[in-house]
This record gives structure tokens, C-alpha cells and sequence, in this order.
């Protein structure tokens, strides 16, 4: 009878395991549908749209990126207060209102307060609390399959929810005929973002009713009496600062995969429909890159696949930085966006993976993510601004050059980086 009893909690634990993981997938992604994957697939039409141009646009990021950092510093503390589900769920309906406002065509100066809204919706009350919840999930012999499987997760939910919209929009637009006005553009694209605000609100209600990340201790999630005192601990810890540098230098090949639709289209020559599926296509990369390199990083080190990762960034983006993707249409570009988009997935599938490298206890994730996420994605700053220069400034392909050589010199950064970092969680172990 005992044993009945055993098996059949073993059972339960494990699907409300596979339930935990597969709610952490779906919300991760869900949360920056909005601000980031709909525009990185669709990013000429919101242009044409809205009536931005790429330095606009980048500002837009900007001020995201701006209200992102003090978010970050501010999540950690409240992640190691308050139950992740709380937290996840409340981060998700606030994002998802936001997007019923994009649907209203807000100008210029209404898109930057509305992105600057997203900067504290999706990272103060976010982030810190999915990555505490994966580390938990992961336990202490399963980090890499809980990141590669999360980031994978993340990716699948992207490349879906992108590649159906790409689809909606293409139907849409067919109706029109060939010649499509501006509101007929217009009309399409808000269908879209309709279609993902919907989908977002609705992820709302499953995190909050479904998610439990620790079915015994959901709300003991950390010291509630000073967190303050936990700071030197973290700080004095150099694998901290350098995972600041893998971050940071990560995160800057990410913001540059936004631009493979748009090189698509005024590079290539492709339309906005097909580009739209050209960047829907793109992002079915990163779940299957994730799921490998999460596997492969609980059988070797986690920082050695990083290091690869970096290898694989340079090399893509040395062929996009001298031109090599536009002596041929079609695969010339596509092994170069297939090679540069596995490197940078499987670099980001692994980053906070490396937390159990760098001996940061799982009781300390969120004032860690909150203080490595201060510099790592400062990106979300200066991308937009700069490679909105590069783009304006520097018209057709050239631009677009400059921006794949400024990824190119970042991995070579990234790669010493993680080289150090290695060096120092062996000495650590000494």
C-alpha cells in the first residue's frame, strides 16, 4: 500500500513538474511578445505603420531599456519577498493592457511612455522571479536542461505565436490585393498586436491559477527581514562582473537578430509579407539550439558551450559585417543566419546557467539576476539608438554592415569574457 501511495506521488509530482516548466516556457515569452518579438518580425510594416523611422523606433527601445535598469536593480529585492506565480501573473496583465493601448496607433511620444511602461512591467515584476523560479525547477544537478529548456520553451512560444501572426498579417493583407494602402497596413498589423495582447491576458490567468514552482514553500522565497545585508556577498564575488561582461556581450548579438527580417527586406529585396515569415522562421532556431545546448551544458561545462557559442557569433557575423550574404539571394544568407542564430540561441540558453558556476546560492538569485541584469542588458539602451544611426545614416546594406561588425567586435569581448570567467570558478574550487 505504502508503495501505491509513493508511485502515485511520484507520478503527480512529475506532471506538476512538466507543468511548472511548461508554464515558465510559455510566460517567458509571452511577456515581450509586445515590446520585442511582434516588432522584431514585423519591424518594416511598424514602421510604415506608425510612421517611424529607425532612429524613432530606437529610441522607442531606449526608453525601455532606461526604465528597464532601475527595474532590475528594484525586481531583486522584490523576487526574494514575494511568490514568483504573484509576481508573473500581475507582470503579464499589466503587458498585456498595454498592448490593447498599441491598438489605438499612439503617436511617437505615446509609444515611447508606452514602452517605457513595458520596461517596468515586464522586468520589475518579471524577470528576477522567472529566473529564481527556472533555478528552483532546475534543482542543483539539472541547470542547464532547466535554462536550455525554458530558453527553448521561450523560443517555440516566439517562433509560434510570430509565425501565426506573419500568417494573419499575409491573409489580411491578400485581401487588399497587391497595392495595399496605408490603412489597409494599418487595419493588418492591429490585428496582430490584438491577437498577441489576447493571448498574453490569457497567460495571465494560467500563471496565477496553475503555476506552483515549490507546492510546499511557494511563499517562503527568500529572507524578508534585510536583503540589504546580502549585497556584499554578491558583490564581492568576480564571477558576478564578469558575468555582466557574458551578458552584456550576449545580449547585443539578441538585439541584432531584430534586423534579419529587416535585411531581408531592404537588402534582399523580399516583401514585407515574406520577410515577416523570413523573421518568423529565424526564431524556430532558438528552441531547437536551446533544447541541445541545455542537454550538452549537464554533460560538460556549461562555459565551454558558451565559449563555442561565441566562436559561432564572430564567424556569422564576419559574413554578414564583408558582405558575404548578399553575393547570393538565397544561401549565402541562409547559412549565415542559420550559423549566427544557433550561436546566439545557444549562448542565451545558457547565461544564467552559469549562476551555479559562479557559486551564487539559489536563496540569492533574484538580488544577483537584479545587480548582473543592471549591466547585462544595458543594450536595451544604447542598440536601438545606435544601430538606428548606422541604419539612417548609412542607407542600404552599408548600414546594416556596421551593424553586424559592432556584433562582431562585442562576441570577440564575450569570448574573453567567458575564457576569464572559467579561469576564475577553477581557481574558486582551489
Amino acid at each position: 500500500m505504502n508503495r501505491y501511495i509513493r508511485a502515485v506521488n511520484q507520478s503527480i509530482n512529475k506532471r506538476s513538474n512538466y507543468l511548472v516548466i511548461f508554464l515558465l516556457m510559455l510566460a517567458g515569452e509571452s511577456i515581450f511578445l509586445l515590446p520585442f518579438v511582434i516588432p522584431r518580425i514585423f519591424r518594416p510594416t511598424l514602421m510604415t505603420a506608425l510612421e517611424l523611422d529607425n532612429t524613432q523606433l530606437g529610441n522607442c527601445f531606449s526608453v525601455y531599456g532606461i526604465c528597464a535598469l532601475f527595474s532590475y536593480f528594484l525586481g531583486g529585492f522584490i523576487t526574494d519577498l514575494v511568490a514568483p506565480r504573484k509576481l508573473m501573473a500581475l507582470a503579464l496583465l499589466l503587458t498585456g493592457m498595454g498592448g490593447l493601448y498599441m491598438t489605438t496607433y499612439p503617436s511617437y511620444e505615446g509609444l515611447l511612455v508606452l514602452y517605457g511602461y513595458w520596461g517596468v512591467t515586464t522586468i520589475l515584476l518579471f524577470w528576477a522571479a522567472m529566473i529564481k523560479a527556472a533555478r528552483i525547477w532546475g534543482k542543483e544537478d539539472n541547470q542547464g536542461k532547466a535554462f536550455g529548456f525554458l530558453e527553448a520553451g521561450r523560443g517555440a512560444v516566439a517562433a509560434s505565436i510570430g509565425f501565426i501572426g506573419a500568417l494573419l498579417f499575409a491573409y489580411l493583407l491578400a485581401e487588399g490585393g497587391d497595392n495595399q494602402s496605408l490603412e489597409e497596413i494599418r487595419s493588418a498589423y492591429n490585428s496582430v498586436v490584438l491577437f498577441a495582447s489576447i493571448f498574453v491576458l490569457f497567460v495571465a490567468f494560467l500563471v496565477y491559477f496553475l503555476l506552483r514552482v515549490d507546492a510546499v514553500n511557494e511563499d517562503d522565497v527568500g529572507d524578508k527581514k534585510n536583503p540589504l545585508s546580502d549585497y556584499w556577498m554578491v558583490l564581492k564575488n568576480p564571477a558576478v562582473f564578469l558575468l555582466m561582461i557574458i551578458i552584456l556581450t550576449a545580449y547585443v548579438g539578441y538585439k541584432s537578430t531584430d534586423f534579419i527580417a529587416q535585411y531581408a527586406n531592404e537588402v534582399l529585396g523580399y516583401s514585407d509579407a515574406k520577410s515577416a515569415q523570413v523573421g518568423a522562421i529565424f526564431l524556430y532556431l532558438r528552441p531547437v539550439t536551446a533544447v541541445l545546448i541545455g542537454i550538452a551544458a549537464d554533460r560538460m561545462s556549461a562555459n565551454l558551450w558558451m565559449k563555442i557559442g561565441f566562436i559561432g557569433a564572430i564567424i556569422g557575423a564576419s559574413l554578414f559585417t564583408f558582405g558575404v550574404t548578399s553575393y547570393n539571394l538565397y544561401y549565402d544568407f541562409i547559412f549565415s543566419t542559420v550559423l549566427l542564430g544557433m550561436a546566439i540561441f545557444g549562448i542565451r540558453a545558457l547565461y544564467f546557467a552559469l549562476l551555479k558556476e559562479g557559486k551564487i546560492p539559489i536563496a540569492l538569485t533574484g538580488l544577483a539576476v537584479s545587480l548582473i541584469s543592471v549591466i547585462g542588458y544595458l543594450p536595451d539602451i544604447f542598440m536601438g539608438p545606435l544601430t538606428g544611426y548606422f541604419l539612417d545614416e548609412y542607407p542600404g546594406e552599408q548600414g546594416f554592415k556596421m551593424v553586424f561588425g559592432f556584433l562582431m567586435i562585442s562576441s570577440i569581448i564575450g569570448l574573453l569574457a567567458s575564457y576569464l570567467f572559467h579561469k576564475t570558478a577553477n581557481s574558486a574550487k582551489n
